[in-house]
């Protein structure tokens, strides 16, 4: 989407540019322990990881998980079920603790699937696994909204924002060189309120996805874009793909509005816990947060936070905030996403295993015109280690694949 120039000014477009919105996080609990023999087939899967010190892939019903060799947080165990899964805590069965599961979904599949598809996942997981519910035993415990906007002049000033006085603010300054209100550096990250109950964050997402490497918003960005490209309209100024080329950090400055909502907004104030509730209420409750918690263009001739008008930073993200929040997905095809993170990871590997095999050629004192002798040399005594360790390899191999499974081509993975 693109933003139009405010009412009774047309002479120059507004630099706003709306490149994606929608869910980030979904968390939530089922009321239900897990079925014994699920539980005894897990428990022996857990014994192997914990042995070889992996993850180690589970399949069960035709469910595909990655089960880690350790619990955590009172639960037996951890699966991930990839990019196009949720992560599932299961406790031991217990009839005195009836919240026995509990699952989360990550930015990757709310933005290329959808809250709908995440609802329809739950539903089919836990029918596969012979798990039984009905649907107030859903429990919704967290949910992130997001807006990202390309702002190129955008600079954020904690100062600006208007909210509670018992409401918590943390700043976050990166150390460039240069002086942002008063302080040495660029304030990339706001953060208002506290994750239990309501949080309201704007901070520098091109920075995060560089730092994070992920690779796949520069492809959900740069698809709004091209669709941008196809509106005829005197205000839309074709922009050229999204990149983390340092030199255009500028002019493809990235910054995402964050409403959360922690356990103790959801249920306690909005009584909002199942997905029919959730559905119903949450829009409003995402329109509340934008009222509370404001980003403004200060008056100095007003003394009164108060009156002082929004940002149009903040009357876009608002407004998109305001419409159908139900099913919203990027409508960027997650299958060239995948390949190209599966790509970013084999060049990984490739350098790691390059930087490795340099590395030895220097601790055999080797020269540069050397290296290639060394490289034959390494693959000639790799080849006698595997023909000498048939079994060894071939174990390693399929380790490999299993902990691999969810980025691998789907032509390559076996079954």
């Amino acid at each position: 989407m693109i933003v139009a120039p405010p009412s009774g000014n047309t002479s120059e477009p507004n630099d706003l540019t709306v490149l994606h919105k929608g869910f980030d996080t979904l968390a939530l609990a089922v009321k239900a322990n897990i079925p014994n023999n699920l539980f005894d087939y897990l428990e022996t899967e857990r014994n192997i990881a914990e042995q070889d010190r992996r993850d180690v892939l589970v399949s069960y019903n035709g469910i595909d998980l990655l089960l880690a060799p350790h619990g955590g947080n009172g639960y037996r165990f951890i699966a991930r079920g990839g990019n196009d899964g949720a992560t599932w805590f299961f406790k031991k069965p217990n009839v005195k603790d009836p919240w026995g599961i509990r699952l989360s979904f990550g930015s990757f599949f709310m933005a290329t699937h959808g809250l709908g598809a995440a609802k329809a996942h739950v539903d089919h997981v836990l029918d596969r696994l012979g798990i039984r519910f009905v649907p107030n035993d859903i429990s919704i415990s967290r949910a992130d909204f997001c807006v990202d906007v390309l702002a190129p002049s955008f600079e954020l000033n904690p100062d600006h924002f208007v909210m509670h006085s018992a409401a918590g603010r943390r700043d976050h300054v990166t150390s460039d060189d240069v002086v942002a209100h008063g302080k040495s550096g660029r304030v990339t990250s706001v953060t208002i309120g506290g994750s239990q109950n309501r949080q309201v964050i704007i901070y520098d997402k091109r920075a995060e996805v560089i730092a994070h490497k992920k690779s796949y918003w520069w492809a959900i960005w740069n698809h709004t874009l091209r669709k941008n490209s196809e509106i005829s309209s005197p205000y839309v100024t074709l922009h050229k793909p999204l990149s983390p080329d340092p030199n255009s950090a500028g002019e493809n400055r990235v910054w995402r509005v964050e409403f959360r909502a922690g356990k103790d907004l959801l249920k306690d104030r909005w009584g909002i816990r199942t997905w029919t509730q959730f559905f119903d209420q949450f829009g409003d409750l995402c329109r509340e947060s934008g009222e509370v918690v404001r980003y403004t263009e200060p008056l100095p001739s007003d003394p009164n936070r108060a009156r002082w008008p929004n940002h149009p930073l903040w009357e876009t993200v608002c407004a998109e905030m305001n419409d159908d929040l139900t099913e919203l997905r990027s409508g960027a095809d997650p299958n060239p996403i995948k390949e190209v993170h599966r790509e970013e990871h084999i060049g990984l590997l490739f350098r790691n295993l390059l930087g490795s095999s340099i590395t030895l050629a220097a601790l055999s004192n080797a020269k540069t015109e050397e290296l290639s002798t060394v490289f034959q040399r390494l693959s000639a005594d790799m080849t006698s280690e595997v023909t000498a360790n048939p079994e060894r390899a071939a174990k390693q191999l399929q380790n490999a694949k299993d902990r691999y499974v969810f980025i691998r081509r789907s032509d390559e993975v076996e079954g």
